[in-house]
């Protein structure tokens, strides 16, 4: 399953530059430059929309598309010292879109389908299915012009609810260290987020915070509530219709406590720093990114838990 979809993004890529359909990305300009949003879902994205790998397009502010990311992580099999370490793969495509909806007002939705692996002792194991779907609106209550030092400055409130779409099962969280190897957390959960933009000319910075309120699901498990944040730099190349915007960064993740049956689960509290840089390209409607994400500090599950890497490839059409 996992080559056929890789392929499938591949031959889509490679294929997004053969069409000439002229529109506004080819008039873009740097007021349509969409914010990079941190949205993850516990220390492995259990049913992650980005892997804080960016909720949204640099180029494309309103569009629809395909996305596949992969996380790779080693935690310990068994919850003891001598526990041997074992590798863990979390891969995810995804349909996204941004829509507005009135000139302050956009909606943004994700549909993930996970398929996950991790190689244990006693063999392999693997899940694979819908993850939760979530839904956001982000309402613009500060937006100017250049000011004075001939600056532009944006920013965005908002939230909305991830729905418990995607399927939890208890069995796969007995004995593990990582309880994220879910195609779901099986709960309702809210975030809040912002994001506010200051720009000058082709170069801008980008800031996020976001905090998920995270609920008791009908196994009685729930995930810890999860702060997120991040700052990412980046600069539009604007050539003959053609546009490049590099970006690099950094993002932090904040993870509390899981609670089941009104206890505290040991070993899933944590924090993680990343460093951030990629990629976008786009011409006429389309456009492509690439990401990657690298850890700078970590304290996962008590050090019983590595990331080890993050990476994305997009496939955007603008509406």
């Amino acid at each position: 399953m996992k080559k056929i979809i890789t392929t499938i993004m591949l031959l889509a890529v490679l294929s997004a530059f053969s069409f000439t359909e002229k529109d506004s990305i080819s008039t873009f300009t740097f007021q349509r430059l969409a914010m990079m949003e941190d949205f993850d879902c516990d220390a492995c994205g259990c049913s992650a929309s980005g892997g804080s790998m960016g909720f949204s397009s640099m180029l494309n502010n309103n569009f629809v598309g395909l996305r596949y990311f992969k996380q790779n992580y080693t935690s310990r099999d068994g919850i003891f010292a001598n526990s041997p370490w074992i590798d863990e793969n979390f891969n995810t495509v995804q349909a996204w879109a941004r829509i507005p909806v009135t000139e302050k007002i956009q909606i943004s939705a994700l549909v993930p389908y996970h398929f996950h692996e991790r190689k244990l002792t006693a063999g392999t194991q693997n899940i694979e299915g819908l993850g939760d779907i979530t839904v956001m609106g982000l309402y613009t209550v500060y937006e100017t012009q250049k000011d004075s030092t001939f600056f532009t400055h944006k920013l965005n409130i908002g939230g909305g609810v991830k729905m418990p779409t995607g399927k939890f099962k208890e069995i796969n969280n007995l004995g593990s260290i990582n309880q994220s190897f879910q195609l779901g957390t099986g709960s309702w959960d809210f975030p809040l987020v912002s994001e506010y933009v200051i720009k000058h000319d082709n170069l801008g910075l980008n800031t996020t915070l976001n905090y998920i309120f995270k609920t008791k699901n009908s196994k009685n498990y729930q995930y810890g509530d999860q702060f997120n944040y991040a700052g990412t730099f980046f600069y539009l190349f604007d050539v003959n219709s053609f546009q490049i915007v590099p970006q690099a960064g950094l993002a932090g993740e904040v993870y509390k406590t899981n609670v089941q049956h009104g206890l505290d689960v040991p070993n899933t509290e944590g924090d993680i720093l990343f460093g951030k840089f990629g990629m976008e390209a786009g011409k006429d409607r389309f456009s492509i990114g690439v990401n990657a994400m690298l850890p700078i500090n970590q304290n996962l599950s008590n050090g019983n838990m590595e990331a080890n890497y993050r990476w994305s490839i997009n496939l955007n059409y603008t509406l």
